[in-house]
Order: structure tokens, then C-alpha cells, then sequence
């Protein structure tokens, strides 16, 4: 199944992408029953039919569900009526961390403010049974003169680490 703006996967319409990755893709998606856009994560086409993946994909899920943090960003449901499963994830917009700081060094407050609000998400995520990695920079997200708050927000597996994948972002108190 192409997925491109307009597609309709369960009440989710699509607006466009975000972003892909080794786990997944991310689409911006409007729920039409609530009227809010969300982020949606969905397996790639290659993956769809492979059990495992699958199986991973609704782990990561149950995973997400298990967190209530002020700095990790929520999940709202499992999207799995449609041929394509899909993470209902809060959708937060923010420029990559990478962009920010391409533009110039951050201020060591900023800085710090920033790391201490990632180990804050990251001391909470690390529950029994959690295993996580750090996102890299591209995918992480920052507005850091908007915001003095931070979230941990979409997950992705990765091949060198065991456990999910974070991608930062930043968003209003």
C-alpha cells in the first residue's frame, strides 16, 4: 500500500511524511473523530509481512504505553485495522537538534537544561524490562529558545542496539 497524502489508514488521514527509518516511517496524520494531528508510525511495505516485525512493532507499542513522563512523549493507540499497523504517537513540532545546532552552539543553561530534562525521560525509561537507545542527532528535535521543556518522542528499533530509539523534541510548557 502506497501511503501519500490523503490515504486513510483506520480514522487517520495522512498529510504528509516526517521521516523514515530503519523501523518505521512517520507520517503527519489527522485524526478526523478528534480533530487533532498526530504522528503516526507505520512499518515500512517490506516489513508488513514478516511475523517477527510485527511482533516488535506491538511490543514497542505495549512499551510506549507503559510510560507516563512529562518528558516522553505519548502514545494514543495501535492502529492495526487497516493492512498497514501503525504507533498513534503525540506529535510535536520542532526543528532537529542537528539544525539547531548547526546554527550555532548552544548556551551551556540551554545545554544543560536540555540534558537534564533527556535523563530525567531516560532514568524513567529505564523501568524492568526497558532497554533503550539515544537517538542520533538528525532525528532528535529542539526549540530550545521557544521552550524550556523537552520530550522524548518516536521510538525506532536499531540493528546495533537492543531496544527502542528515541527522537527528541521540544514543545511548550
Amino acid at each position: 500500500m502506497a501511503i501519500t497524502p490523503g490515504t486513510r489508514i483506520g480514522v487517520y488521514e495522512i498529510l504528509g511524511s516526517l521521516g523514515a527509518g530503519g523501523m518505521g516511517e512517520v507520517y503527519r496524520a489527522r485524526d478526523t473523530k478528534l480533530g487533532r494531528d498526530v504522528a503516526l508510525k507505520v512499518l515500512p511495505p517490506a516489513f508488513t509481512a514478516d511475523a517477527d516485525r510485527v511482533a516488535r512493532f506491538e511490543r514497542e507499542a505495549r512499551l510506549l504505553a507503559s510510560l507516563n513522563h512529562p518528558h516522553i512523549g505519548a502514545i494514543y493507540g495501535f492502529e492495526d485495522a487497516s493492512e498497514v499497523p501503525a504507533l498513534v504517537l503525540e506529535l510535536v513540532e520542532g526543528e532537529t537538534l542537528d539544525d539547531r545546532l548547526g546554527r550555532d552552539p548552544l548556551p551551556l543553561s540551554e545545554a544543560l537544561a536540555v540534558a537534564e530534562q533527556i535523563a530525567d525521560a531516560l532514568d524513567a525509561a529505564h523501568g524492568p524490562g526497558s532497554s533503550i537507545g539515544i537517538s542520533n542527532p538528525p532525528t532528535s528535535r529542539s526549540r530550545p529558545k521557544a521552550s524550556s521543556r523537552c520530550s522524548i518522542l518516536v521510538w525506532r528499533k536499531r540493528t546495533r542496539v537492543r531496544g527502542p530509539r528515541l527522537t527528541l523534541r521540544t514543545r511548550r510548557p
